[in-house]
This record gives C-alpha cells, sequence and structure tokens, in this order.
C-alpha cells in the first residue's frame, strides 16, 4: 500500500476524508475560460446540459466553423442534425455491442499486456491503458487494416501534441508564439501520416467489404478526408486519451484503499462498476464542461441565463454538491448512488444530448483492466503517477506510474 497522504487527508469544508487526488492541481493546472459563469450546483449544471438553448463552448468549440456540417464531428452539432448523427453510431456503444464484440477484443488485449507485465516484471500503467483504450477505440471507428501497435504510438504522438497546462510560461511562450508555426506543421503531417498508413487501408477494405463500424459509415455518406479526419481525432480524443487516464487513476485509488481493492476483486460485475463510478465521481476526467445560450434560458436553478453567457460547469464541483452526493462528499463510498438513489456517474459523463455516447465502452474497459492487473500475482504500485492537465481534453493527464509483479 502507498503512504500517499490524500488517502487519509481530513476533508477542509465537510466532514470525513478527503480522497481526492488531484483537488490541490486542479485550480492552478486547469483555469477556467475569461468571464465564464461557473457553477457547482448539481441541479443548476443538470438544467444547463438538458437545455436545448445551450449549444458547446470555449476552446474548440468556438473556432467550428458550421457552414459545411459534414465536415464536423457530431460531438459538436446541435438539433435535428445532431440526433440523425448520433443515431447513425448509437449501435456502436449498445450493450449487444460491447459484450459481443468488445469483450473478446479487451480479454484478448489483457492477456497480451498481463503476459508482458509477467514477463518483464514491471510496467508503466499509462502506457498499458494507453493500449487497451486504442484497441477498442480503433475497433469502434474501423481503423484495424494497419499494423495496430503503430497506429497506437501514431495517436498518442499526435494527441500528445498539445502543450499542458502545467508547463512554465516561457516553455508556453517559445512554443506555441516563437515556434508554433513549426509545431503545427508537424503535427499536420503526423496527421497527414495516419491517413497515409491507417486511414487509407481501412477505406480500401470497406469499400467492397463494409463492416459495422464507423470508417463503413463515414464510407457509405460520402465524407471528405477532412471530414474524415475530424471525426476519427475526435474519437481519439473522446475514447483513448480520456478513458486511459481514467485507468490510471483507478489503479492509483485501489492501490491507495486496499479494502476497497479487496472488495473490487471479490465483488460481482454490478459491485466493480459501483466502486469504479465512486471513483469517477470525484476525479471526473473532464474538469469543465463549458456551455452558451443562443437564446435567454430562464427558470433554471440558479435564475436566469442571459444569452451569450459563457457558463463553465465545475465537474468536480457539481459530483460534489452535498445536496444531491450527501455527507462526506470528497470520501470515497461505493454505496453513495445506491443510497441517494441517482445514476453512479453523476455527471461525470456530462448529461443532455451531448452526454458522453461511449461511457458504458469506457466503463467496461476499465472493469477489464482492473479486474486483470490488479489479480497478477505480486502487483505493486511502487511509483504513484505525475499529475499534469491536458490542453485537448480539458482534464488530467497521469504519466509515469510503475507496477511490478512476480516475474513468469
Amino acid at each position: 500500500m502507498s503512504n500517499n497522504a490524500a488517502a487519509s487527508a481530513v476533508c477542509p469544508v465537510h466532514a470525513g476524508r478527503d480522497d481526492r487526488k488531484t483537488a490541490d492541481t486542479v485550480k492552478a493546472g486547469l483555469p477556467v475560460f475569461p468571464n465564464s459563469r461557473v457553477t457547482e450546483n448539481f441541479r443548476f449544471a443538470r438544467d444547463v446540459m438538458r437545455s436545448p438553448e445551450m449549444r458547446q463552448a470555449a476552446g474548440d468549440a468556438d473556432s467550428i466553423v458550421f457552414d459545411n456540417p459534414a465536415e464536423i464531428s457530431f460531438f459538436f452539432l446541435d438539433g435535428e442534425l445532431h440526433k440523425r448523427r448520433r443515431a447513425s453510431v448509437a449501435g456502436y456503444f449498445a450493450p449487444k455491442a460491447i459484450v459481443s464484440r468488445y469483450h473478446p477484443l479487451m480479454k484478448a488485449t489483457m492477456d497480451r499486456l498481463v503476459a508482458e507485465f509477467q514477463a518483464k516484471g514491471s510496467a508503466v500503467v499509462d502506457e498499458m491503458s494507453l493500449e487497451l483504450a486504442s484497441d477498442v477505440t480503433m475497433e469502434i471507428v474501423g481503423l484495424t487494416n494497419s499494423d495496430n501497435k503503430a497506429l497506437t504510438q501514431r495517436i498518442k504522438t499526435i494527441m500528445g501534441s498539445h502543450n499542458s497546462f502545467d508547463k512554465r510560461r516561457w516553455y508556453r511562450f517559445t512554443h506555441d508564439k516563437l515556434f508554433g508555426w513549426y509545431h503545427t506543421a508537424i503535427k499536420a503531417w503526423r496527421v497527414m501520416e495516419l491517413f497515409k498508413k491507417d486511414i487509407a487501408p481501412a477505406i480500401a477494405a470497406r469499400k467492397d467489404n463494409p463492416r459495422d463500424d464507423v470508417m463503413s459509415y463515414m464510407i457509405q455518406n460520402n465524407y471528405s478526408k477532412k471530414g474524415m479526419l475530424i471525426e476519427i481525432m475526435t474519437y481519439a480524443g473522446a475514447g483513448v486519451s480520456t478513458t486511459r487516464e481514467f485507468m490510471v487513476m483507478a489503479v492509483w485509488q485501489l492501490w491507495d484503499h486496499p479494502e476497497l481493492m479487496e472488495r473490487f476483486l471479490n465483488g460481482s460485475e454490478e459491485e466493480q462498476f459501483a466502486i469504479i463510478e465512486e471513483i469517477l465521481r470525484i476525479e471526473p476526467i473532464a474538469g469543465y464542461l463549458y456551455r452558451r445560450p443562443v437564446a435567454d434560458v430562464p427558470e433554471t436553478a440558479e435564475g436566469t441565463i442571459k444569452e451569450g453567457q459563457l457558463v463553465a460547469i465545475d465537474i468536480r464541483g457539481v459530483n460534489a454538491d452535498p445536496s444531491i452526493v450527501g455527507e462526506c462528499p470528497y470520501q470515497l463510498d461505493p454505496d453513495r448512488a445506491k443510497r441517494q438513489k441517482i445514476a453512479g456517474s453523476w455527471m461525470s459523463f456530462g448529461d443532455g444530448p451531448h452526454r458522453c455516447p461511449g461511457s458504458q465502452v469506457a466503463l467496461h474497459e476499465t472493469r477489464f483492466f482492473l479486474d486483470r492487473l490488479l489479480r497478477v500475482p505480486g502487483f505493486k504500485l511502487v511509483t504513484p503517477p505525475k499529475v499534469g492537465w491536458s490542453l485537448s481534453t480539458q482534464g488530467y493527464e497521469l504519466r509515469e506510474a510503475v507496477v511490478t509483479c512476480d516475474r513468469v
């Protein structure tokens, strides 16, 4: 067990323990966008997320030009167009697909990762979680006709090209201002390499033999090259980067709470999901979700929201709203959701029409990852991860967590 002080720290605001790992760094590492109306009110956040007048905002969302919806990922669309596009891919995230298509893939990937781990006796957790998240996401997308390990590394490199919030100011100035043109060019080259080596072979394979995946859908609907790249990189960010980070966080939390780890390993699938979702409640992957109304939104839990007002939903704050989550909001309690009679994911996957469509896939991946990894004989987390903050995902990044086991 780790001696990490956060495992037994006393919450400075409420009674009970404070089990959060990222609480001390999130404010400095992930500042809100200027002129935001920040909320930690669960009911108000739900009103905002469910309002038909709200649009995604801040960061990349503010730079999107909606002249050609065919070249915009459905994640950023609204109204009927969003509903139709979302419905067209819903089957990829359905329970039947998860069990019949993705469970065997998760098992195969974990068999390989565990075998490599036991042969070497050590591993880096975020590298293992990256491979699992990438394997599943690329199956959903349909990038399955090229070297999978090389594809994973290309995705990793492209997604890692964004600067981290915890970099020093002089570094950001040098990287973004002085040499921004160079890094932009390098990223563009890498994206083109992704198209040539991974996307083009997938297109060729599916033109005559379509499959039940996103790539086949895009071919059938005549997506442009740009449209395909945008959609694939959106899936990479939502399906690979975020899930990869949470799997590392879950390992860290369970290792620091051996009683919870034992309960997880001895529990039913339902209980395992409850534990995972409770970890996600206090350590949501996203820091803030942003929305901006196209018209006044009256009668919310915090009054009227004026047209154009940028709203920042603090997911950590919302998930710790005592009026919803009950006592000791910063303490891990897998029985909390059942006791409070609310969905265990709380606001961790968002809400309303833009709620994360792949939430169940991410939860199943995490359960597979934890259930296999933590059972390896001699498993130990010997080096906890370093915490950073990502510009691209608006959430935490966990790196260089080292685990060891008995060698076979």
